[in-house]
């Protein structure tokens, strides 16, 4: 690098290939592992499914431990930022881009001179990072799954909720350069060590690494401060000339970085008038599923046909070999290629979203929260709440007990968007509103937005809002899918960033307040047969942090007789009308 760092790459490159293009991956997680799939000088054998595809239609493929990682030199910095005030250095990931692709134009003499990024999660973001000032042999960039804002919906923080969950992260891969995964709970059911360690502070201190400079910059930032805004990938890209073709690949139900594909796909939207050089796929995949070998299924959702191999087939090579071969033939992708679950078809889109509230073929169209539970078409009529008690001392799990850590080796961790919601719905802390069976399919593409009114008695309150699809009592083809509550979007908001996400302010106590909450991008068809349910919790654990229900300065550091039960009350009504509002599309 220009520092005069070595970063480990390795390069692979089949037999007999000349004036090849080449896929350059960067990652945290080891490039000798990436690479190393099985003990084989066969590609076919040794490379991951994405990578040995890759390489038979004609690709080097390239993976790069990024810098202070496994066998690479210098310091590692969790996402480091660019060159500027939180990065006083004259490197990051942009440079070291720019420097490794020189260094493979020059040095790899079966090579075209065309590169292409591409990575998943860590090595998504670096994608994006490659972007910010392309070398000139960099004509293609596929970033999937990437991190792109830590704070709003990514891996730290969603809506200023802290996602626990991934303290498993930081300790595995900042306390040891080569990953060697050494944290160890003291229960096998983690929601029971969450509980007894109180707040995430006390976590932290039980495993021994609150001193860690990511966690304290984490405890130092909870709201979304210039630390944070400065380093949103989508609003860096944003203030940028789109110079390179790109390709978004996100997924319907990504455990992980769920908002940064989308959020990168719509920063740069507006820079490409021809509606042809930045392009989104959106598959019904978990994180990272695109490029597995298998993307037939998700826990027990079947998706007639293996949806990964098709859209590496069809949208990820034909897109490389445009931009990448000498001569390349003309992709034939859509802007747009979506995946409709529930209907299980590809899609072909000239934008997304599909619905919005102007400027869309089709208006986004409300379903109102009722009385008695009900989910409906028309606004109240009337006045009533729903009402729940909340209490920090039992809170609502996001999934059915016993809880693993994320990454034990028996977790299911990968699966847990889709589980069944019936666990929750049992609760006397979850409130639920079902509409009628459908008697016609009900299409969504885009982005659900709740809109609701709310009330505690506390002085602060989280509000998680999921929306289901509710399989009829008896499924024919699949009985174990009878009455089966499938989420299709789900999402948490920290009321004291209702305002401004910048500066938290206690919620007035018992006073109805209006939030609203963007939930994650849906392509889903529900099924004539179906019902619509949408839940709302205040406490989502321990995947999130406990909102302690009492404002305090900082959550990270709340005392244990901070935490107060809270009543809750969903208001519904002509004048607080608490409503989705979905992306509904026509067509069949």
């Amino acid at each position: 690098m220009r520092d005069g760092v070595k970063l480990h790459t390795n390069i692979v490159i089949p037999k007999g290939l000349v004036r090849a293009p080449i896929v350059f991956a960067r990652t945290p997680y080891s490039a000798d592992r990436a690479i190393s799939a099985a003990a084989s000088n066969r590609y076919s054998v040794a490379l991951p499914a994405a990578y040995a595809e890759l390489a038979a239609a004609g690709y080097i493929i390239a993976v790069q431990d990024v810098r202070g990682r496994h066998r690479s030199e210098g310091d590692y910095v969790v996402t480091r930022p660019l060159v500027g005030p939180l990065n006083p250095t004259k490197v990051d990931h942009a440079t070291d881009s720019w420097d490794s692709i020189e260094w493979m134009v020059r040095n790899v003499p079966e090579a075209n001179g065309r590169v292409g990024t591409m990575g998943v999660s860590y090595g998504g973001f670096t994608t994006l990072m490659s972007l910010v000032d392309p070398h000139p042999a960099l004509r293609a960039a596929v970033p999937i799954n990437p991190y792109v804002d830590g704070w709003v919906g990514d891996d730290w923080f969603h809506n200023g909720a802290y996602r626990q969950s991934f303290i498993d992260w930081l300790h595995w891969m900042t306390t040891d350069k080569s990953s060697r995964y050494l944290l160890q709970f003291d229960r096998e059911d983690v929601y029971e060590s969450w509980l007894k360690a109180g707040s995430v502070s006390g976590m932290a201190r039980r495993l021994g690494i609150d001193s860690l400079p990511m966690f304290r910059r984490l405890v130092a930032h909870p709201a979304y401060d210039a630390f944070w805004q400065s380093q949103a990938v989508d609003r860096i890209l944003a203030a940028r000339p789109l110079k390179v073709p790109v390709l978004h690949v996100h997924s319907l139900w990504d455990q992980e970085d769920i908002y940064g594909a989308p959020a990168a796909y719509a920063a740069i939207e507006p820079k490409d008038p021809g509606n042809d050089a930045n392009s989104l796929v959106i598959g019904p995949w978990r994180h990272g599923q695109s490029s597995a070998a298998d993307g037939s299924r998700l826990g027990p959702i079947d998706f007639d046909g293996n949806s990964s191999a098709w859209y590496r087939r069809n949208v990820l090579i034909p897109f490389f070999d445009q931009y990448l071969k000498d001569g390349g033939p003309p992709a034939g992708i859509a802007p747009v290629t979506a995946f409709e679950t529930g209907a299980n078809v590809w899609h072909r889109y000239d934008r997304w979203p599909m619905s919005c509230a102007s400027g869309c073929p089709f208006a986004a169209r409300a379903i109102y929260l009722g009385a008695d539970g009900s989910l409906g078409w028309t606004a109240p009529k009337q006045g009533g709440f729903a009402e729940y008690v909340s209490d920090p001392a039992r809170p609502v799990t996001y999934r059915q007990r016993p809880i693993l850590s994320t990454f034990n080796p028996r977790s299911t961790w990968g699966d847990w968007l889709v589980d069944d919601q019936r666990f929750a719905e049992t609760r006397p802390d979850v409130v639920t509103f079902v509409s009628e069976v459908l008697t016609q399919d009900v299409r969504l593409a885009g982005q659900p937005i709740a809109k609701f009114f709310a009330s505690t008695s506390g002085t602060d309150s989280d509000w998680v809002v999921k929306l289901i699809d509710v399989y009829p009592n008896e499924h024919a083809a699949r009985p174990e899918l009878s009455g089966y509550e499938l989420p299709i979007a789900m999402d948490i908001l920290r009321g004291r960033y209702r305002d401004d996400p910048a500066r938290p302010t206690p919620i007035p106590a018992g006073k109805v307040v209006g939030y609203t909450l963007k939930l994650p991008q849906v392509s889903h068809r529900f099924g004539k047969g179906h019902r619509i349910m949408v839940q709302i919790q205040s406490s989502w654990f321990p995947l999130y942090d406990r909102n302690p229900q009492k404002f305090v300065a900082n959550i990270f550091t709340a005392q244990p007789d901070d935490y107060v039960r809270a009543t809750q009350r969903i208001h519904f009504s002509p004048r607080h009308p608490s409503r989705i509002e979905l992306p509904v599309i026509a067509g069949p």
